[in-house]
């Protein structure tokens, strides 16, 4: 046995510290610091195969002799979340997916794993329920007592939380898929701290990304997160893993959105939608219609935008609410936006276009839960706006695209033939669009494309008359 030490380590940025601190000096958290007993031990157990025979490389191997011909994606029988992952599973990949509790991160994994349990072997490992109440999840996602619909053979349950004895059964079975749900409930006992501390979250990542690479099966992982939605505990989880997917929606609305904002072997910033049902979550395929389904036409402070989820244009209703304040300090509240360039976007307005908002409160949401951080939503944000504080509709037909510069300029986006293209098959028939994309893009037969060099042009072809007064 090898000798022991005492530690703390914050749980929220890794910090390590001889000696307890009652505040964290690298993110400045209180009650942060956690006591961890660290034993001294033998190098860790490598995994072998059931011949006990080293999995590691021991030679580097030239890159061409490396064979790619068996290297396919895997479908996961979930076309958003196969898009969302690049076009498929990569074998021997680390998969973390994260979300909000009760946002559906196990009813979508429990979904792939019925999925592509019909064609390759799964283990389905819970520390959060038994057998028994994962079937019962089961059989309210599919109905397993019809006749065309039964449980795959190669799908096993496990309820287990100690990480030796996981590997143990995943070597016994061999599976090409592996779920953990979650990495904050396993644990390895070697180490004496709890499960879902720093050192134990490290450790058993490590040992599955270990797993995952020497034997080719790819592992999933739910991963917890906290109050500000990002994942449990520090970075150290999100640099081991190969990609991080973020469920996110409220829970009180059917919308699911399935982002992914780390990719190895795909794009980031994919977006998959979903729509939560009794039976689960269900695929939407179109999700521009979803977003503008309840639009009302010619409706002050309404306007739609594409934006880029990932390689996906998607067209979305931006609302703009303006109100005489009774206070001294208007309110500048968006929903779905970041607050700065609300700040940046009623500014341009107050000083370009001379619309006075200083005694006005400034209300913004995006349509459908969906959060845009590209600058090519400022042309519609403030057109919504503007078109709220002067009662007068925007086009109905019309989409708005472009980043709004300090002097009130039109500045380019990319990729605008994607954006028109999607914005024409859903009827839209005008687009207003800066000037200088012109020259390098190709736009839809039949689309009206205005091109405007400002902010003011651009407002100016957009605007109805104004809405009488009832």
């Amino acid at each position: 046995m090898g000798k022991s030490y005492t530690q703390y380590v914050c749980q929220q940025c890794g910090r390590i510290n001889p000696k307890f601190l009652g505040r964290c000096p690298s993110c400045g958290g209180y009650g942060t610091m956690v006591e961890e007993i660290i034993q001294d031990l033998p190098v860790s157990k490598i995994i072998t195969s059931s011949s006990g025979q080293k999995l590691h490389p021991s030679e580097p191997t030239r890159m061409n002799a490396i064979d790619m011909k068996n290297e396919q994606r895997i479908d996961t029988g979930i076309a958003e979340l196969t898009q969302v992952l690049g076009g498929g599973i990569v074998p021997g990949s680390v998969i973390l997916i994260g979300g909000d509790p009760g946002i559906g991160k196990s009813t979508l994994l429990l979904q792939t794993a019925i999925k592509i349990a019909e064609r390759g072997t799964v283990l389905y490992v819970s520390g959060e329920e038994s057998e028994h109440q994962i079937k019962m999840r089961a059989s309210r996602i599919q109905d397993f007592s019809k006749g065309d619909s039964k449980i795959p053979e190669e799908l096993y349950l496990l309820t287990e939380t100690d990480m030796d004895s996981i590997l143990d059964q995943t070597q016994k079975i061999n599976p090409q898929f592996l779920i953990i749900d979650s990495i904050q409930t396993v644990q390895l006992s070697e180490l004496n701290s709890t499960a879902g501390s720093i050192s134990q979250v490290r450790e058993c990542a490590g040992r599955l990304r270990e797993l995952a690479k020497n034997r080719g099966i790819t592992v999933f992982l739910i991963g917890h997160v906290t109050k500000e939605g990002m994942i449990a505990g520090p970075r150290v989880l999100e640099h081991i893993v190969d990609t991080v997917l973020y469920l996110e929606g409220d829970r009180f609305q059917s919308l699911r959105l399935l982002r992914s904002v780390k990719n190895r072997y795909g794009p980031t910033s994919e977006v998959g939608v979903f729509e939560m049902i009794e039976r689960g979550l269900v695929e939407v395929s179109n999700p521009s219609e979803v977003f503008l389904a309840e639009r009302m036409v010619n409706a002050p402070g309404s306007a739609i935008v594409v934006t880029m989820e990932g390689t996906r244009p998607i067209l979305v209703e931006i609302q703009g609410l303006t109100n005489i304040t009774p206070f001294g300090n208007p309110r500048r509240t968006p929903v779905g936006i970041d607050i700065n360039r609300l700040f940046l976007i009623t500014a341009v307005i107050t000083r370009r276009l001379g619309v006075r908002l200083s005694e006005q409160d400034v209300f913004v949401n995006v349509v459908g839960g969906l959060k845009i951080s590209e600058p090519a939503a400022d042309l519609s944000i403030a057109a919504a706006i503007v078109s709220s504080v002067k009662n007068q509709p925007i086009r109905a037909d019309c989409v708005l695209i472009g980043e709004i510069g300090l002097s009130g300029e039109i500045r380019g986006v990319s990729k605008t033939s994607a954006r028109l293209k999607e914005a024409a098959k859903l009827g839209f028939t005008t687009a207003v669009i800066p000037h200088a994309l012109r020259r390098n893009e190709t736009f839809p037969s039949g689309m009206q494309v205005i091109e405007a060099r400002s902010l003011r042009e651009a407002i100016q072809t957009v605007l109805l008359p104004p809405i009488k007064e009832e």
